[in-house]
Formats: C-alpha cells, sequence, structure tokens
C-alpha cells in the first residue's frame, strides 16, 4: 500500500459527513409508483445513488451460495430438463433454467426487483437496493438542466426564444454544475496522497480562504473565508490541501454550519491531528437581496475538535492568530 493509507477512511468520511447532503442527480426520478399514493419521495432517505453506496454488500450472493447444493444438481437439474420437456412444448411456458458449458444446466432465480422508479424500470443498476447505481455524467445532465432553465424562464414571463435569451439555459445549467461540482470530488482524491511524516506538534494555522457555496434553502449564494488550525501527530498536510478541503464541501448545496463541520472533520480524517479548530465568516445573499435585506450581516461559525476544544489556551492561540491582519 502507499504511503498514503487513509482511503478506507476517506470513504468513510464521506459517506458520514455526505449524508445529509447528496442530492440524487437524477431530478426525474419520482417514487409515486413505489409508494401507491402518487407522492413523490425523497432520494435522500435510503434510495438514492450515494445512499445505496452506503449499504453492506453482505447479503449479495456469493460464490459458495450460487454453488451451494452441486452435489445434487444433476438429479435437480434433470427434473426441471424433464419439466421443460413436458410442458414447454404445450404452453411454451419458459423455465429459469440456464445452460452452461459441459452440458449442465443449474436452475438460477431470476433478480427481484426490489424497487420501481419512474423512468428506471429497465435499469440494470436497480435491480436489487444493495447493487450501486451508477449515476450519469455532469454532460450528461445538461439537456435535462438547459430544458427546465427554459421552463423556468417561461414562467417567469420571458421569451426564451429573443436573442438575449438564445443559450442562456445551457449557460446557466454549465453554471449550476460548476457550483456544485464537490460533489463528484472525494477526499482521498483532493488530499492525492499529500500527507507526510513529520516531527512537528506546533500548531498551524492557514487563514482566509476563500469560499463561495450555495444556500440549500434558497439556492443563492454566500460567501465567505475560512481558518483553519490543527495541531499535527507527526503527519503534516500539504498547505494547499487545506484549501481543496474547503472548495470540497463548498461547491454543494449547504449550510454554513454543516459546511463548517464538514471541514473539520475532514481534516481530522486526513492526519489524525491532536485537535482541529475551523472558524467560518460568510455573507449570505438570502439575508442581503431577500427577507430582510441586512446587506451588512455576517455569519460567523466555529468548530473545535481535540484539543481546541478541551484546552482555552489552546484555542485562545488560534483565535489570536485568526484575528491578526
Amino acid at each position: 500500500m502507499s504511503k498514503f493509507e487513509i482511503s478506507d477512511d476517506a470513504d468513510e468520511l464521506n459517506q458520514e459527513i455526505d449524508d445529509t447532503n447528496f442530492p440524487t442527480r437524477s431530478n426525474s426520478i419520482s417514487f409515486g409508483a413505489a409508494n401507491g399514493n402518487g407522492s413523490t419521495g425523497s432520494l435522500n432517505n435510503g434510495y438514492g445513488p450515494f445512499a445505496s453506496r452506503r449499504r453492506s454488500s453482505s447479503i449479495r450472493r456469493t460464490e459458495s451460495e450460487m454453488t451451494e447444493g452441486d452435489e445434487n444438481g444433476v438429479s435437480a437439474v434433470g427434473e426441471a430438463s424433464e419439466a421443460v420437456n413436458n410442458n414447454g412444448g404445450e404452453n411454451g411456458a419458459p423455465a429459469n433454467v440456464t445452460a452452461i458449458s459441459g452440458g449442465l444446466n443449474r436452475a438460477r432465480p431470476t433478480p427481484i426487483r426490489t424497487i420501481s422508479l419512474s423512468g428506471h424500470e429497465k435499469c440494470t443498476f436497480h435491480h436489487d437496493l444493495e447493487l450501486d447505481h451508477k449515476p450519469s455524467t455532469r454532460e450528461d445532465l445538461l439537456p435535462l438542466m438547459s430544458k427546465s432553465y427554459r421552463m423556468l424562464l417561461s414562467s417567469l414571463g420571458e421569451d426564451p426564444e429573443r436573442q438575449g435569451l438564445l443559450k442562456t439555459p445551457e449557460r446557466a445549467a454549465k453554471a449550476m454544475l460548476f457550483f456544485t461540482k464537490g460533489y463528484d470530488q472525494s477526499l482521498e482524491e483532493a488530499l492525492n496522497g499529500a500527507v507526510f511524516d513529520e516531527d512537528h506538534d506546533e500548531m498551524v494555522v492557514v487563514k482566509d480562504i476563500e469560499m463561495f457555496s450555495m444556500c440549500e434553502h434558497h439556492l443563492v449564494p454566500f460567501y465567505g473565508k475560512v481558518s483553519i488550525g490543527y495541531l499535527p501527530c507527526k503527519k503534516i498536510l500539504g498547505l494547499s490541501k487545506l484549501a481543496r478541503i474547503v472548495e470540497i464541501f463548498s461547491r454543494r448545496l449547504q449550510v454554513q454550519e454543516r459546511l463548517t463541520k464538514q471541514i473539520a472533520v475532514a481534516v481530522t480524517q486526513a492526519v489524525q491531528p491532536a485537535g482541529v479548530a475551523v472558524i467560518i465568516e460568510g455573507v449570505h445573499m438570502c439575508m442581503v437581496m431577500r427577507g430582510v435585506q441586512k446587506i451588512n450581516s455576517k455569519t460567523v461559525t466555529s468548530t473545535m475538535l481535540g484539543v481546541f476544544r478541551d484546552d482555552p489556551k489552546t484555542r485562545e492561540e488560534f483565535l489570536t492568530l485568526c484575528n491578526n491582519k
């Protein structure tokens, strides 16, 4: 294994901290048919592609289970073959028997579809909830998103055919995909092995990292600055990787409180430090452009883990370094 040995932890981290804000990439999917009541359901309640990845694959059939009972296979298959010969010619009823090399026929049950998603009836990745669903690429989403933006323009009373708006739906779709590109990024990919052994146990602080994100409540931007500090335990992280961690989680539909904690947990998973501290100061356009319209308001959130939470002096040192201009 390479020097960077946190891939399993990184996967667990992404599963844990993305649990609350990973939307499905197929916005047109609804659960009306599955629920039987015509209502749509959220794909974050255990049915989405990311949720399926978090499920254990323990109930999948193993090779030993597939071949269990081979000792009696010849007699069982003989009976099945006889049934096919007797019944197949009469009513044409298909038998679930597959011919394999060697002339031995093994009965294999047809996969049972446990969910029914509108538009995905023939999707090979939805045979079982335990199977991962392969999401569409971001390029595949552009036509549907562009169509949605076009409908939005029409709903606003605009003419999507006028010169200034002809390419607006496509441009808006591409912009939204860029704003939310963090969904396609993982912690392990961002770190790229940039975790180094170093005998250093003093505080490391990177402050005023620019941050841009999208408020999940109104789909309008919020932006600000992030300051990160950690106390290494024989391992340090490439400085630029701290900014990349901010980029991963900010480029999603977010709330500032959750974003702060996700960054802190990610740094903890990356280098297992004695403590991590994160402070975000943000300006939310949902407060500036609408609602109370307080243009000078700022929101400050913090997460303190390890010694930063337990030791007031360590926390005070971090806050002092962040406030120094």
